[in-house]
């Protein structure tokens, strides 16, 4: 177990009183090595998005085995389930639970068994430990000690930026005052959690142009239109104008990963594709964003007399953090882990679909730690991505510390 420095006068007045921290220490003394069994039974079956019948099963019988009555999403795959009765305030704890189309490259006695998938991003531990900080709190709520109502959010989907919206339109938020979640970061040590205020994450969206004309001879290129020249057009000019029509600090970033025209030397296509992303650092950027490229494409492909097709397909929002919710998990860390605990944290160009909960409610998305002593130098999505096991009690501490903290402000409205 992860040692500990607890800072006894931080340690705030609530309904667990002064014992949190011993009470969290003796659950997980008993608890998590059924966790970590839980974590390495999920990584060794992975399931991508909206196919987490499995993992959803799982859950869901853990969570009735506590006595809790799990709510299975309309699409089939993710639930989630409440603590506690309808009087004081509700706090969320967001887990998601979809893997990668990936291979997993470990050689663990866990390896992913599902060949193409993997959890090379967290989620297994993210979903380990918000099912502990459930467990913890209902025994808290049989005794009494929870002076409100906890709804534990398992969320499909998240790598495909769907997940968040599935659970908003079931009504999974509906109710819900503050909501929270933690992401796996192996920049950061285990033990110490990454807090920043305002945005976290950047936009993600999904751009493809169809660039078409009537094809010919590329000897004769006058008497057709230029497919591929129009395409190199707008591949290279396009984030150029981009970067001159916006303001450089929201970061907006267009980046293709895609473009495909063309099968002979001699011979112009008839048709052409390119493909990419479209990040932002900045929310009202991302707003503006795809009124701003039609503009743009329309502009940069009318020299060249080729017919354009914009799908621009939305993904999500950059997250941002709220400033009371970064207090209370940067109070609750201090107070169970110690003062060197909280360690700052940069935004990402990254794209986090917990983003959807926090346009609606106040939260927060913490960064844990993972990086154990002799990890591997490698990052989230990367078939060798694994963690240090013993993050998964710190992520319990200090979700269960910071549900409590939100409780009992909130109660004291």
């Amino acid at each position: 177990m992860l040692s500990r420095v607890v800072e006894e006068e931080s340690t705030p007045e609530g309904p667990a009183g002064r014992d949190l921290v011993g009470q969290l220490d003796a659950f997980l003394q008993k608890m998590e090595p059924e966790l970590i069994a839980f974590r390495r039974d999920l990584h060794m079956h992975p399931e991508v998005a909206f196919n987490e019948q499995r993992t959803t099963e799982r859950i869901a019988e853990r969570l009735a085995g506590a006595g809790l009555s799990p709510h299975l999403l309309t699409r089939g795959t993710g639930l989630w389930a409440d603590i506690g009765g309808e009087g004081g305030p509700t706090v969320a704890l967001r887990a998601d639970i979809d893997a990668l189309p990936m291979e997993d490259e470990k050689t663990v006695p866990y390896r992913s068994r599902n060949r193409g998938v993997c959890h090379a991003c967290g989620h297994d531990a993210h979903t380990a430990i918000v099912l502990g900080v459930g467990l913890f709190l209902a025994e808290q709520a049989r005794q009494g000690a929870l002076p409100g109502r906890v709804r534990l959010i398992f969320q499909p989907a998240e790598e495909v930026a769907g997940g968040a919206l599935e659970v908003m339109k079931d009504g999974g938020i509906s109710g819900v005052d503050r909501i929270f979640a933690l992401h796996c970061d192996p920049r950061i040590d285990v033990g110490q959690l990454g807090l920043r205020v305002g945005p976290i994450t950047g936009s993600c969206d999904h751009i493809k142009i169809k660039v078409t004309g009537p094809g010919g001879h590329t000897a004769r290129p006058h008497l057709t239109v230029d497919v591929v020249y129009a395409l190199s057009k707008l591949v290279t000019e396009l984030p150029a104008a981009l970067s001159r029509r916006v303001d450089p600090r929201s970061s907006l970033s267009l980046v293709w990963g895609q473009i495909t025209a063309g099968s002979a030397f001699n011979t112009i296509p008839d048709e052409g594709f390119v493909q990419g992303s479209v990040r932002s650092l900045d929310e009202a950027a991302w707003h503006q964003a795809p009124d701003l490229i039609k503009a743009l494409v329309e502009s940069v492909a009318a020299p060249y007399g080729v017919e354009v097709d914009l799908d621009y397909r939305r993904g999500t929002p950059p997250t941002v953090n709220e400033a009371s919710s970064i207090e209370m998990l940067s109070n609750a860390t201090t107070r169970v882990l110690g003062s060197t605990a909280v360690v700052p944290t940069p935004q990402s160009l990254g794209g986090e679909d917990f983003s959807w909960y926090v346009e609606s409610i106040p939260g927060a998305l913490a960064r844990l730690g993972t990086r154990g002593p002799d990890a591997p130098a490698v990052d989230i999505h990367h078939p060798l991505f694994d963690i240090d096991e013993r993050a998964i009690g710190v992520g319990v501490r200090t979700l269960a510390t910071t549900t409590f903290t939100s409780l009992w402000e909130g109660a004291q409205l």
